[in-house]
């Protein structure tokens, strides 16, 4: 009988890690590593993996859809998350239409993703909707 071996192992060989200490720096940093070229055309939802001490980790890109929507698989997201042993998460992702409101499934989503967060330990520090100028935090307006 074969039985499969799982093996878990973690490395860095990041040094210097940018601490995240508010919404703005969140969306700069982001901003910088998005495609400019389609930020305007297709959705994507990213995830920033935040250490203990809010300092980067990286960026996970969870997924690209259309030009209205994105699918985010929730345990893929976690699975992520718990493989860099992120305390922290902030959810983002683009409004093509360059309309920063966000929608009831982004509500709906933001919602069900920090109830699944407290059962592992892992905190959703903020939700952002990015723009190419400009961008909304859930978390600076209230709505998480």
């Amino acid at each position: 009988m074969n039985i499969a071996e799982v093996k878990v192992s973690y490395t860095t060989n990041n040094t210097e890690k940018l601490k995240v200490t508010n919404s703005k720096t969140s969306y700069d940093v982001l901003l910088a590593c998005w495609n400019k070229n389609t930020i305007e055309l297709q959705e994507e939802f990213k995830v920033l993996l935040l250490n203990r001490n809010n300092q980067l980790l990286g960026i996970y890109p969870l997924s690209k859809g259309g030009t209205a929507s994105s699918i985010v698989d929730i345990r893929l997201l976690f699975s992520v998350a718990l493989k860099c042993n992120a305390h922290g998460i902030i959810l983002v992702h683009n409004h093509p239409s360059g309309n920063l409101t966000p929608s009831q499934a982004d509500k709906k989503l933001t919602n069900k993703i920090i109830e699944a967060s407290k059962i592992l330990d892992i905190v959703v520090l903020d939700h952002l909707i990015v723009t190419k100028n400009d961008f909304l935090s859930f978390a600076d307006n209230g709505l998480m």
